[in-house]
C-alpha cells in the first residue's frame, strides 16, 4: 500500500527555502494564529510529571530513567492538559517537544502551548509535524544561544514559526495513515528486539558462566562460601571486591566551562556516556566541564579504571552499572560516579569489570541501595565488601581471550539486528515527514484501511538509545 502512494496533483510554493513547495489546497499560518502560550502553575506539585524528549515526546517521568536530582517542591511547575504542545526549550533544536495526551506538570523552563479554538490544527496532526526534522532546524535557527548546550527557542520565537495546515477532515487521514504504518513498523522494530533480548540473555549467560565457574566443566570445584556465587574452581581464591582495588574516587562536576576558565576545563564523563553494550565510555558527545587543577589531580581517569554508577538509575534499571576507561585523554568522572582502579597485580581490569557487571545484572547491588532526593544513590563501600571468585591472574588473561570470541558471534547478530531496526526507524522518520508535509498523498490510501488499524495505534516503540534532551546533566552532589 505504502508503494502506491503518490504525490499530490498540484503544489504551490511557500515561500519558505527551508519548507519548499506544499500542497495547492494547504494552509501556511504563523504558530500565533494556532496557538496561545499557557502559564500556569501548580499550586501543590502534585500533579503528574512528565518528561519531553525528542524520542518519546511527552510522557509520564516515571515511565523514563533519568540521572538527576528531582526538585524538593514541584510548587510552581508549569501545568499542561491533554492536547497542549509542550517544549523542552533548551532542546526544541533537536526536536524534544510534543502535544500530551495527559494532565501533568513539566519544567518552568518550558513552553506550554494550547490551540486556539477553531484553528483547525488538530492535537496528533500537531504532534507529528512539529517533531519532524524539517521544523527541529527551523527551531535551531530561531533559538538563541553561544552553542548547541545553550540554545534556547523562546516563545516568541516559536509563535512565529509558519505552520502548514491541511484540512481537518485531512488531517484526519494523515494520522489514521500514520497509525497503521507505524503500527506495522513497530511491530517489525518489537520482533527484532526480542531476538536481540534473546541473545543477549545467551551472551550474559556465557559471561556468567566463564566469570563464575571458568570454562572447562571437568575443573574440580570448592565452596566459595558465598551465596551468589556458589562452587567455584577449586584453585580460585575467594576475596573482596574491595580488596582487589588500589584507589576508589568519586567523581566531581565542577563548573560550566567559560571564557576565563579554559585552563580549567577538561572532559567530565557522565553516566550519559556509559555504552552498555560493549563496557566502555562512549567517545561521542562528551561533555566538559571547568575543574580546578587542586580538585582534578586525585580523580584524573588512566585507562584501565573502571566506572561505577553511584546515582541515578530507577527500579527498571538499578543503579551500579560499570564500564571500562579506555580513552587516551584528561578526562574526569562526574560526581554521579565512582572511580575504580584495579590492582593489575590481583585482577585483570577487564576480568573485574564483568564481575562487578554481573552483580549489577544479577542485582546483588539492591540491598545497597538507598533512594533519596528522587533518584538511586548506592552505598559503593559496602557493595564492594561483596566477595568474589578470582582466579590466577595468567588464567584470567586466558580466560576473557576465550570468553571474547565465544560471545563475537552473538555482539555480531545483535548488531546486525540493531542495525536493521536503526534503518526501519529512519525509514518511519522519513515517512511521516513526508505525510505531514504533504509530499505523498494518503488520503486514497487511509479511507481503504481496516477500522482496528487505524482506531488501535501501537504506542511508540522506546528506544533504548540515550536520549539526551530527555536527561537533564547532573547537578552538583
Amino acid at each position: 500500500m505504502i508503494a502506491d502512494i503518490k504525490p499530490y496533483a498540484e503544489y504551490k510554493d511557500s515561500g519558505l527555502p527551508w519548507l519548499g513547495q506544499v500542497p495547492g489546497h494547504w494552509n501556511l499560518l504563523r504558530a500565533k494564529c494556532l496557538f496561545r502560550e499557557i502559564d500556569e502553575r501548580s499550586k501543590t506539585g502534585k500533579e503528574e510529571l512528565l518528561s519531553v524528549s525528542h524520542l518519546t515526546g511527552v510522557t509520564p517521568r516515571r515511565h523514563k530513567t533519568i540521572t538527576m536530582f528531582l526538585a524538593k517542591s514541584n510548587v510552581g511547575h508549569k501545568v499542561c492538559r491533554p492536547g497542549d504542545t509542550v517544549i523542552n526549550t533548551m532542546w526544541a533544536w533537536m526536536g524534544a517537544l510534543g502535544v500530551t495526551q495527559h494532565t501533568g506538570i513539566v519544567s518552568p523552563a518550558y513552553g506550554v502551548y494550547r490551540p486556539i479554538g477553531g484553528c483547525g490544527i488538530t492535537p496528533r496532526y500537531a504532534d507529528h509535524l512539529l517533531r519532524t526534522p524539517t521544523y527541529s532546524t527551523e527551531y535551531q535557527r530561531r533559538s538563541t544561544g553561544v552553542n548547541s548546550s545553550r540554545m534556547r527557542l523562546y516563545p516568541e520565537q516559536f509563535l512565529r514559526v509558519p505552520i502548514i495546515v491541511p484540512t481537518v477532515d485531512e488531517q484526519a487521514a494523515i494520522v489514521r495513515f500514520l497509525d497503521w504504518a507505524n503500527g506495522r513498523l513497530e511491530r517489525t522494530i518489537r520482533a527484532k528486539r526480542k531476538v536481540i533480548a534473546l541473545l543477549n540473555e545467551q551472551k550474559h549467560a556465557i559471561i556468567h558462566r566463564a566469570i563464575t565457574r571458568g570454562l572447562d566443566p571437568n575443573v574440580p570445584l570448592k565452596a566459595s562460601g558465598v551465596a551468589w556465587l556458589g562452587d567455584i574452581p577449586k584453585h580460585w581464591e575467594v576475596r573482596r571486591a574491595r580488596s582487589c582495588l588500589v584507589d576508589t574516587r568519586a567523581g566531581i562536576w565542577g563548573i560550566d566551562p567559560t571564557a576565563g576558565n579554559k585552563s580549567d576545563q577538561i572532559i567530565c564523563v557522565r553516566v550519559a556516556d556509559f555504552n552498555m553494550k560493549h563496557l566502555i565510555v562512549s567517545s561521542t558527545k562528551l561533555t566538559v566541564r571547568a575543574v580546578a587543577q587542586s580538585a582534578r589531580l586525585s580523580r584524573l581517569l588512566q585507562i584501565g579504571d573502571i566506572l561505577l554508577e553511584k546515582s541515578g538509575g530507577g527500579e527498571a534499571q538499578p543503579i551500579g552499572r560499570v564500564v571500562l576507561f579506555d580513552l587516551a585523554m584528561p578526562a574526569v568522572s562526574s560526581n554521579f560516579i565512582v572511580r575504580l582502579r584495579p590492582d593489575t597485580t590481583v585482577v585483570q581490569p577487564r576480568f573485574l569489570l564483568h564481575i562487578l557487571a554481573i552483580m549489577q545484572q544479577t542485582r546483588r547491588n539492591v540491598p545497597f541501595v538507598k533512594q533519596t532526593t528522587g533518584i538511586q544513590n548506592l552505598n559503593d563501600k559496602a557493595y564492594l565488601s561483596l566477595s568474589i571468585g578470582v582466579p590466577p591472574i595468567e588464567e584470567q588473561a586466558a580466560l576473557l581471550a576465550i570468553l571474547d570470541q565465544a560471545v563475537r558471534p552473538v555482539d555480531i547478530a545483535i548488531s546486525r539486528l540493531e542495525r536493521e531496526i536503526e534503518l526501519l526507524r529512519e525509514y518511519r522518520t522519513r515517512l511521516v515527514a513526508d505525510v505531514v508535509t504533504g509530499k505523498l498523498d494518503v488520503r486514497e490510501a487511509a479511507a481503504r484501511l481496516p477500522t482496528i488499524d487505524a482506531e488501535s495505534p501501537i504506542e511508540p516503540d522506546n528506544a533504548e538509545a540515550e536520549d539526551a534532551s530527555d536527561e537533564l546533566i547532573e547537578d552538583e552532589a
